[in-house]
Parts: C-alpha cells; structure tokens; sequence
C-alpha cells in the first residue's frame, strides 16, 4: 500500500449512513452460457470493495447486475436488507463510473456535471449548489466553463466522477475507470479516489485488472475467477495468506514464484521436500500427504535472498537484471532448470550472466498441494 493512501486508511473519518450490499447466489445466464456461479458476498456500509481478477473473470458483469445495467438470472441482490433484482437501475440509489469518461463534448464542464440532474426535473437553485460542492471536492471548480476538448485525461476523470457525486448516491461503482490514464496519473487518481471514499464515507465497490490498485485501495479485496470467488479479504490478508496457487499468484507484484516439489517425509511441525534434487525442510503440516506425492513451492521474489539468509534452494544462473534504483530485480534460472524472479532491496552489483546462491525464507514460503490449495 502507497504510504499517501495509508495515511488515509488510517485517518478516515466516521462514514455517514451507508448502504450494505448482499449478494445471495447470484447467477448470470447468456442464454445456456453461465458466466457467474452463485455468488454470495457481503459488503458492509461504508466500505470500499474492489473486484479484481483476469480479463473475462465476471468482475464487470457482477457490477452491472449491482447496478441494474443486467439482469440477475438466479439468486439475489440486497441494498440495505432490501430485494433489489427487479427495482430499476435509476431507483437504486447507485451512480456508476465507467472507464470511457463519456462526457458531452459541446457542453462546459459545469452542464456535464448539472445535465443529469436537469434532465431529472431539479430545479436550477437545487442543482448549483451541488456541481459547486463536486467541483470543490475534486479541485476542478477553475475548470467549470472548459469544455472537455481544453481538459487533460485525468481532469476529464474528475469530471466523470463528479457527475456521480451530484446524484448524492448511496453507492459508487467504478469499472476500471483509470485504464485510460498514464502511469503517473494512475497512482494520483488512486490517491484522489481513496481520499474522496474517506470524505464521502458512501459505500464503494471498485473493478480492475490490476491487483496493484487493488492493494493500495481496497478495506477488502474480491479475488474472482471464471465466474467463482476465490477469496475474500482485506489486502494484507490475501497477500500472506492466499487460499490457493491462483489467489497467491495474482495477488502481489512481482508475481509470486510457483516451483515444482515432491513430498520427502513429514512429521508433526514440518515437512521435507524436494526442489530438483536439493532437499529441503518447511514448517509446514502436510495435511494427510505421502512422500512421493507432488505439491508446488510459493516464494514471493522479496522473500528471497542472494546471501545465506534461511535455507539454501541452490545455485542459480542470473539471465538478466533489472535495476530501479531503490530495488534489483534478478531473473535467475536454477541449476535444475526451474525459474525465479529474485527482488532485492537497494542497487546491487549483480550481472547477467553471473552464479549467484539463492536462499528462502522458510516462514514465508507457501505450500500448495497437487489441487492447488494452499498447506
């Protein structure tokens, strides 16, 4: 988590009536075609959620039947305690905000912000107020008379995401909406959103592929899988505690290290196995395993080591490095073939082309059985 969004973590002040969201085995059907399999999730008021998983992994589709953008084929949504699959999108409470910004080209800011609540029959000393309150949240009240052409692309996001702070709404849903932004602007608009969920205190659930903004954003992460949950929970949670090879490997930058093993012998605190021909011993339980048996070792590449700190994997080939200043990166290859990615901290006078000794840490190493589910 960046540290500008944990101090706003920490400080965020008491949140106003919310509104909780329960999902009850919500399906979704394209016509013989499941896309989502009986979800249930529940999302506390108040509490920002993110949604994150592969493309085509349902996260999106889950959000539009929130919404009321789709139909819920099976099962059940719940705003508040109340049954929401055939109240209409508008009568929800929700304001929605996609990744294309959509806003009127031949309008000033200042209409794109009042033309929804025009268009709902607000009176024009009911709507003034509120684009001065926005705009004052999202520091664009010197942009109001721009039109979107004289706007950069992370201006034209605020203006996105102001248009649904007008509608007062009870919930904000956001689907990937800084996909289009450079790299730089991301991290600022992930500040900016973290710091407007902490002022607002409404209720937010928030869609992407990038599980870096689902680190630095989330109070409780959704891991989804073709259409299935694979995990719930705060981010620091799924980080050291992943439930299976999937969450652990989607969850954490650089990804986490997968090796291929076999079980040697186990006792009552710790297990024996072995990583191309050098043995090796975990404190782990095996939980019913035998020696012979496959199962897979997650290292993530910061827990991994070029000195003699834990326990020794082997020699290993350095195939490239990447140097980023404040961190090294090492792609390495093993004396047994298998490859890892190595971070290291600072800048370290390592080269391609070099031997260099990896070590483990073996209370941070994970376990996966032959399923895939964590030991």
């Amino acid at each position: 988590m960046t540290t500008a969004v944990r101090a706003i973590r920490t400080n965020k002040e008491e949140a106003p009536m919310a509104t909780s969201v329960s999902l009850q085995k919500v399906i979704k059907r394209y016509g013989e075609l499941e896309v989502v399999h009986g979800i249930d999730l529940e999302i506390e008021p108040g509490e920002f959620a993110v949604f994150v998983g592969p493309s085509g992994c349902g996260k999106s589709t889950l959000l539009r039947m929130i919404a009321g953008l789709e139909p819920i084929s099976g099962g059940a949504l719940y705003l508040d305690g109340s049954r929401m699959n055939d109240v209409p999108a508008s009568k929800r409470g929700i304001a929605m905000v996609f990744q294309s910004y959509a806003l009127y080209p031949h309008m000033s800011v200042y209409k794109n912000l009042a033309f929804g609540l025009e268009t709902a029959g607000m009176k024009k000393q009911e709507i003034q107020p509120r684009v001065e309150k926005a705009a004052e949240i999202l520091q664009i009240k010197q942009l109001l008379q721009r039109k979107p052409k004289q706007l950069s692309g992370g201006q034209r996001q605020r203006v996105a995401i102001g248009r649904a702070i007008v509608r007062e709404p009870k919930i904000f849903l956001f689907d990937e909406p800084l996909s289009n932004l450079d790299a730089e602007l991301r991290v600022q608009m992930r500040v900016e959103i973290a710091r407007l969920h902490q002022r607002l205190g409404n209720t937010m659930i928030y869609v992407t592929h990038d599980q870096t903004e689902a680190m630095t954003m989330a109070d409780k992460i959704v891991v989804l899988n073709g259409g299935n949950i694979e995990q719930v929970g705060a981010p620091l949670d799924l980080y050291n505690k992943p439930r299976n090879k999937f969450v652990a490997g989607f969850i954490g930058s650089p990804k986490m290290n997968f090796l291929d093993a076999k079980i040697v012998a186990s006792d009552d605190g710790s297990a024996v196995i072995d990583i191309a021909g050098q043995t090796v011993r975990l404190p782990r339980r095996l939980g019913g395993l035998q020696p012979g048996q496959p199962v897979t070792l997650g290292a993530r590449p910061e827990h991994l080591n070029v000195g003699d700190r834990g326990l020794a994997l082997g020699s290993a080939r350095v195939d490239l490095v990447e140097h980023l200043g404040g961190q090294t990166i090492l792609y390495v290859t093993l004396y047994g073939g298998q490859a890892l990615t190595v971070a290291l901290e600072d800048q370290q006078a390592i080269r391609a082309g070099e031997t260099v000794s990896i070590h483990i840490d073996p209370e941070r190493c994970h376990l996966f059985g032959p399923d895939g589910v964590t030991l």
